[in-house]
């Protein structure tokens, strides 16, 4: 009888080791995938920029800004239409496909002009800074490629 308990607490304990194992692995993987640093993040912390390229950089950004909600806005209200599509369609026809065309036209506007923005920024930075900027733009749009 008391082999049978010694069994049943090394299992116990042995679970118990497991499952801290698991949850330390687990916790340690969470923690190492963060979110990639904004466009903002990169300019304003990872660059040294002058009191100029600051002037300049807060220029090209008011301009993204005033313009990035209407183009976001077309892509909920895209996405939206797709939505309403889908719900009235019996398959994929043509009001479906004319909403997925809607849709990657609005996408397609707003990475079009969210890779103008990168580089009018880009435009404003030295040669080294511009290197540092590029190198963190790739590691952001590609993570899993370094």
């Amino acid at each position: 009888m008391k082999r049978g308990w010694q069994a049943i607490a090394l299992t116990a304990v042995l679970a118990a080791v497991a499952s801290g194992a698991g949850t330390w692995i687990s916790a340690s993987w969470v923690l190492s995938r963060r979110e990639p640093p904004s466009l903002h993040d990169i300019v304003h912390h990872d660059l040294k920029l002058s009191p100029d390229q600051l002037t300049r950089i807060d220029a090209v950004e008011a301009r993204f800004a005033a313009r990035r909600p209407a183009l976001e806005a077309d892509v909920r209200a895209a996405n939206q239409e797709l939505a309403r599509a889908i719900a009235r369609s019996d398959g994929d026809g043509p009001q479906v496909q004319a909403a997925v065309d809607h849709f990657h036209v609005a996408m397609g506007a707003l990475q079009k002009e969210t890779i103008a923005h990168v580089f009018e920024m880009r435009s404003v930075l030295t040669p080294a800074q511009a290197e540092v900027f590029d190198d963190r733009i790739v590691e952001a749009l590609a993570p899993d490629e370094g």
